[in-house]
């Protein structure tokens, strides 16, 4: 056994240097596990930074496109004329007579649009004028009535009166019709009774019991008149 022993020799302790300052250089020191951690660890803040660029772009892109900001197409905003023009397939001319024709075509639409307004515009004042009229006409359905029956004979105050209600109504452009023989007209003419007759050959009016009103185009009343037929 001591034999053993004497020939065995001792083990010289193993010392392991866990600074973390190495002592010659005055560095950190970082351990070989950490040392590929350290590089990814380097290059990770890089990597997410560019990763995190790429995000906000893409989502800049999809916002400005949700959004509906376009950039300028400059080909579509050309019309063909132009694209022609640029490309060399047309020359001036030829654009500058298309660009006339246009310009004439947009001058005959606002012409024909102006038309349209006015006339919309007059059909309306003579439909607004027509409804304040027909307050009226039931005055001068009596002054009718008055005039047959002899009453506005002279130079009586009630025939003067009259006279001036009548050219109040004329100034509004109030027009009566309907007279005895003309022909009977159901757009203007509102028959309240027919009567057979040999000596006519179309519907004719034979009598008007009251008078038809107009104010420009707009019909404000229809006359009522009697009306003779063909047997």
């Amino acid at each position: 056994m001591a034999e053993n022993d004497e020939s065995q020799e001792p083990e010289e302790p193993v010392v392991r240097d866990k600074r973390r300052i190495d002592p010659k250089t005055g560095k950190v020191r970082q351990p070989d596990g950490e040392a590929a951690g350290s590089k990814d660890s380097a290059a990770g803040p890089d990597s997410e930074r560019l990763e995190h660029e790429q995000v906000v772009d893409a989502s800049a892109g999809t916002d400005a496109a949700g959004d509906g900001f376009e950039g300028p197409d400059v080909e579509t905003s050309l019309s063909d004329a132009d694209l022609d023009f640029l490309s060399g397939q047309s020359n001036a001319e030829d654009l500058a007579a298309e660009r006339l024709a246009d310009l004439q075509r947009v001058t005959a639409e606002y012409a024909n649009y102006r038309k349209r307004t006015e006339a919309n515009r007059e059909i309306e004042r003579e439909r607004a004028v027509a409804d304040t009229a027909k307050a009226i006409l039931p005055v001068l359905d009596d002054l009718d009535r008055a005039e047959k029956h002899g009453d506005l004979e002279g130079d009586s105050p009630f025939a003067t009166i009259a006279g001036k209600l009548r050219a109040a109504s004329e100034k509004l452009g109030l027009a009566p019709f309907g007279t005895v023989g003309e022909t009977f007209d159901h757009n203007v003419h509102e028959a309240i009774f027919q009567q057979p007759s040999p000596d006519v050959t179309e519907p004719t009016v034979i009598d008007v019991v009251e008078v038809g009103y107009t104010l420009g185009s707009t019909l404000v009343r229809a006359a009522k008149v009697v009306v003779a037929v063909p047997q």
